[in-house]
C-alpha cells in the first residue's frame, strides 16, 4: 500500500513540525518513533514524550483506505534532507516494513505496531477556550522566555506564568535574579486561569509559531494546556507548584527615571561585556545628571569604561549588574526606547518600554 506520495519538501515540513520532541535515545525505543495514521489522503502525524504529545494533519496523496504504523522519526528526517527539495517521494508499507522511495533511492526502514504507541490521555475537563494571534503570542514568547530558570530545584521556575484574566493574557518568568512579564489584550473575556508551562514546551512552541496572522487557541486544564493553530494540536503536562507573587516584585514609585535608546544601550554593554570575568559577569553604571558610565574589569586587572550622554537630572547612582542580564532583556525587545527606573544602588532596577504598560523586566543589583 502507498501510504503517502508528495514532494519531499512538503512531506520533510510536516514530519519537522511535530519531531522537535522527539529524543533520539529514550527509555522507551517508541518514543523515537512518529505515529502514522493515515484514512482516506489525510495523515495524521503524533509524535510524544509522555509529557508532551504535537499532532498535525496533511494531505499526502497515497492509495485510498485506513492504516497506522509507527517509524523512527529522526531517520526518516535525516534521509529526506538529504534528497533534493521538489524530488517525489513515496512510503509504502510492506510486510512490517516501510519503503521510503526517491528517483533511484530506496530506503526499508522498521516498524513498531502503533497499539504500542503511548499516547498521552487528554484532561476531560478542559476551561474555557481563547485565542490570539499567533504573532502576538511568539512576541510574549520571546519577550520573557530568556528569564526561565534552567535546571532550577525549584522546579516551577523552569518555565513560565500563563495568567489569563479578564481581557488580558499575561505571561511571566523568573530564575531569582530577574524576572520578565509582558501582556497582551484578547478578544473575549475569561475567568481567570493561572499555569505554569515547563521548559520545553515553551521552547517547542516558540520553533512552531510562526508571524503569520492566524491566530492559535488554548485551553487550560488542572495539569494540562491545549494549544491548536495550523492544522496541528499542541498538548501538554503543566509544572505544578506556586509561582511566586510577581506583582510583589515588580517595583513602583522609582524616583530616578532615565529614557534612552534601546541599540546605543545594549551596544555599551555589549563592548564592556568583553572585559568581564567568564565567572563574574559584572558591570558597574554611574549613572549621574547628563551621563551613564559603564564599566567592567577582570582578574587581569583589564578594564572597560564606556559613556553614554542622556538625559537625567536624577541623584547620582553607583549599581552593579550581571551584564548577561541586561543584555538578554534588551536584545529581546524591538522597540527604540527603554525606560530605566532606580531607587538606590541596592534595590532592584525596572527596565520598560516607555508609555507601554504591556512589558515590564526587574533585575536584581550584584555587589560589584
Amino acid at each position: 500500500m502507498i501510504v503517502l506520495k508528495a514532494s519531499q519538501d512538503k512531506v520533510l515540513s510536516a514530519l519537522q513540525s511535530v519531531a522537535g520532541i522527539v529524543e533520539r535515545r529514550h527509555t522507551l525505543p517508541i518514543l523515537a518513533n512518529v505515529l502514522i495514521r493515515k484514512s482516506g489522503s489525510q495523515i495524521q502525524l503524533t509524535t510524544s514524550d509522555l509529557e508532551i504529545q504535537i499532532r498535525t494533519t496533511a494531505a499526502l496523496d497515497g492509495d485510498d483506505g485506513n492504516f497506522t504504523t509507527t517509524v523512527g522519526a529522526r531517520k526518516l528526517i535525516d534521509i529526506l534532507r538529504s534528497m533534493p527539495s521538489d524530488q517525489s517521494v513515496s512510503l509504502e508499507s510492506s510486510q512490517n516494513k516501510l519503503i521510503l522511495k526517491g528517483g533511484k533511492s530506496r530506503f526499508t526502514l522498521q516498524t513498531l505496531p502503533a497499539e504500542d504507541f503511548p499516547l498521552v490521555q487528554e484532561a476531560a475537563n478542559f476551561g474555557p477556550s481563547f485565542s490570539v494571534p499567533q504573532k502576538t503570542l511568539k512576541e510574549l514568547l520571546s519577550q520573557v522566555s530568556f528569564a526561565m530558570a534552567v535546571h532550577d530545584i525549584r522546579y516551577y521556575l523552569n518555565g513560565i506564568l500563563f495568567v489569563a484574566e479578564g481581557k488580558q493574557l499575561s505571561l511571566v518568568a523568573t530564575d531569582g535574579h530577574r524576572l520578565a512579564f509582558s501582556s497582551a489584550i484578547l478578544d473575549v473575556e475569561v475567568p481567570r486561569q493561572e499555569v505554569i508551562l515547563p521548559r520545553k514546551t515553551v521552547l517547542e512552541m516558540q520553533r512552531l509559531l510562526s508571524d503569520k496572522e492566524g491566530a492559535i487557541e488554548m485551553q487550560f486544564a488542572g495539569n494540562q494546556a491545549k494549544f491548536s493553530f495550523e492544522g496541528m494540536e499542541f498538548v501538554t503536562k503543566l509544572v505544578e507548584g506556586k509561582f511566586p507573587d510577581y506583582n510583589r516584585v515588580i517595583p513602583k514609585n522609582h524616583k530616578n527615571i532615565i529614557t534612552l535608546g534601546r541599540a546605543p544601550l545594549l551596544a555599551s554593554l555589549q563592548r564592556t561585556a568583553i572585559l568581564t570575568s567568564e565567572k563574574f559577569k559584572g558591570v558597574r553604571l554611574n549613572i549621574e545628571p547628563g551621563t551613564l558610565r559603564v564599566a567592567s574589569n577582570n582578574a587581569e586587572q583589564e578594564e572597560a569604561v564606556d559613556e553614554l550622554d542622556i538625559d537625567y537630572g536624577g541623584d547620582a547612582i553607583e549599581i552593579g549588574f550581571n551584564v548577561t542580564y541586561l543584555i538578554d532583556a534588551l536584545a529581546n525587545m524591538n522597540q527604540d526606547m527603554v525606560k530605566i527606573e532606580l531607587s538606590d544602588s541596592n534595590s532592584s532596577a525596572l527596565l520598560t518600554i516607555p508609555d507601554d504598560a504591556a512589558f515590564k523586566y526587574v533585575v536584581m543589583p550584584m555587589r560589584i
